[in-house]
């Protein structure tokens, strides 16, 4: 435990740093509690051909006045190598910046998030360039797996980014049998993609296994495609038959490039203990966040030029340039059962290994929260800012966004470091697990108790996106540690089922739940995969510990 309780000192340290530095750039008003709470953040109204949600609006009442002159410097002295003082620049820029309104402010976090970052990563440098002689070579093979692998895991993801912009704005620009598609419709058919992952996961993941991940990669491309060209079709079961294979895809996306990755680097030979499958996990989903900010400038210019299915299209083309790449790169990999693995195999392997079972809870509870998260985060940001700002302030979502994606760079660069240390991943992702437990928890609170405050929701959303980028490598490599390789893909297929259960059955009951009562159930999912971790770290033997 004396581990666990330094790695838990070490992360909220930087936690509170993060904290302090976004109190010291938000005007003193922001930190007042609202008058009252926010109305619902979208007013419905019916009209006589289809039910319309009009723009988020917030009105909240604000009786402290804002100094327009009132400019907060962040001064931050940083001790790096032989004692240089970085401060002028900074505390230029961010003035310059100003934090006077929503835009202006999370332009300064998300510069704040790049630093820390970059600062980390140089530091990192460093300490590996001080102990360079004990380091021992990389292998050639492991090397040349991780250059086959992460470029086709990055034009995939980068495909996936794009369509999420404009899921609704592609869909409510539809006129189906001459009337404009309503909120409902749309509700159905972002249903349909969670259902259908639920549904045919299992059954894909089987096939993964059984006739090889490269194919099932490659299948994953032409799915998710078609998927993306179904959205410039006016036909309503056009529309749902694209959304079934866009569940298909995502259900692909999760598994098959993963468990190609895996069986690769364990048929390598080069890579016994784990130890460099988890530094490419750390390198894919760092370079995931680039690329998802990168994704979402390339998408916006793409509806731009094409209208809202322009980031569709655009995404088809990455998804051609990676099925290329995985067929002239990547050697096929199967099962290493002798006979093919079935889907009630699969579960019986899961019974007969409690260890199996944790880490998909962990999985299913952790993701769920996850995407529980990225329903409620726009309503909740929106209140925050429209206490802080007035009721006619415009929340800068993009930013918001792209500020959510450099924490996670910043919790898969931590990963990166802690996999490096030799620090042992069921230790570091019950400590990741507990704050982002106590993220949520705050955000819930403060959401739910005392009105949408900026600071303290902001910091709170922060760090759990810090945690997400810390997740998925972590969880990564405890797959590959614990899920045998003859049935993975259908293993990690079939804890999608509750996943998507528990999400749409919060989406289906978000009026009775609120902001806050989905936000709560997303802490108490959090709470629980926190649980499940600490069980699997203590029921670690040393065969575990070893690696």
């Amino acid at each position: 435990m004396t581990k666990f309780t330094q790695l838990s000192s070490i992360l909220w340290v930087m936690l509170a740093f993060s904290a302090k530095g976004f109190r010291n750039i938000i005007p003193a008003a922001a930190f007042a509690a609202p008058s009252s709470l926010p109305p619902p953040f979208q007013s419905m109204k019916k009209t006589s051909n289809s039910l319309r949600i009009d723009a988020p609006t917030i009105r909240i009442r604000n009786n402290r006045k804002h100094s327009n002159h009132d400019l907060y410097r962040l001064h931050a002295t940083l001790a790096l190598r032989g004692g240089a003082e970085v401060t002028s620049s900074v505390s230029t820029l961010l003035s310059q910046l100003g934090t006077q309104t929503p835009q202006s402010l999370f332009n300064s976090s998300l510069l704040g998030l790049a630093l820390v970052t970059l600062l980390f990563k140089i530091v990192q440098r460093s300490s590996s360039g001080d102990s360079s002689k004990d380091v021992v070579p990389k292998p050639d093979s492991i090397i040349s797996l991780q250059a086959r692998f992460l470029p086709v895991f990055w034009m995939l993801r980068c495909s996936d980014w794009l369509q999420g912009p404009y899921f609704y704005e592609v869909y409510t620009s539809k006129v189906v049998n001459g009337v404009p598609a309503s909120m409902a419709l749309v509700s159905k058919l972002f249903l349909t993609g969670f259902a259908s992952r639920a549904l045919f996961g299992p059954k894909v993941g089987e096939a993964a296994d059984q006739y090889g991940r490269k194919k099932a990669t490659l299948a994953l491309c032409v799915i998710y495609a078609l998927g993306a060209w179904s959205t410039k079709s006016p036909l309503l079961m056009v529309l749902f038959l694209g959304r079934v294979l866009s569940g298909i895809g995502t259900a692909l996306l999760f598994s098959a490039p993963e468990s190609w990755l895996v069986g690769a680097a364990q048929k390598s030979g080069d890579d016994p203990d784990g130890k460099y499958l988890g530094e490419t996990f750390g390198m894919a989903y760092a370079g995931d966040s680039i690329v998802a900010i990168s994704a979402g400038q390339l998408a916006g210019w793409a509806a731009s030029r094409s209208g809202p299915t322009g980031p569709f299209e655009l995404s088809s083309g990455f998804l051609a340039i990676a099925g290329l790449m995985t067929l002239l790169l990547w050697k096929e990999n199967s099962s290493t059962s002798i006979e093919k693995p079935t889907i009630s195999e699969a579960v019986q392997v899961i019974r007969k290994d409690p260890k199996i079972i944790l880490v998909g809870a962990v999985q299913s509870l952790f993701e769920a929260a996850m995407y529980i998260f990225v329903l409620q985060w726009p309503p909740a940001i929106a209140a925050a800012v429209g206490s802080a700002f007035g009721g006619s302030a415009t929340t800068p979502y993009g930013t918001v966004f792209s500020c959510f994606m450099a924490s996670c760079l910043l919790g898969s660069t931590i990963f990166g470091q802690l996999a490096k240390m030799s620090v042992k991943t069921e230790t570091f992702a019950a400590v990741m697990l507990s704050i982002a437990t106590i993220a949520m928890s705050v955000a819930t609170w403060t959401v739910t108790s005392s009105g949408a405050n900026l600071a303290t929701v902001a910091v709170a959303f922060f760090a759990f996106e810090a945690c997400v980028g810390m997740y998925f490598p972590s969880i990564g490599t405890l797959r590959s540690r614990y899920i045998p390789d003859s049935h993975r893909s259908v293993i990690m297929n079939l804890f999608g089922i509750p996943l998507n259960v528990l999400v749409v059955t919060v989406f289906l009951s978000i009026n009775k739940l609120g902001i806050g009562g989905a936000l709560g159930i997303s802490s108490a999912a959090l709470g629980l995969a926190t649980f499940c971790m600490l069980r699997l770290l203590k029921s670690a033997g040393p065969k575990d510990e070893a690696k």
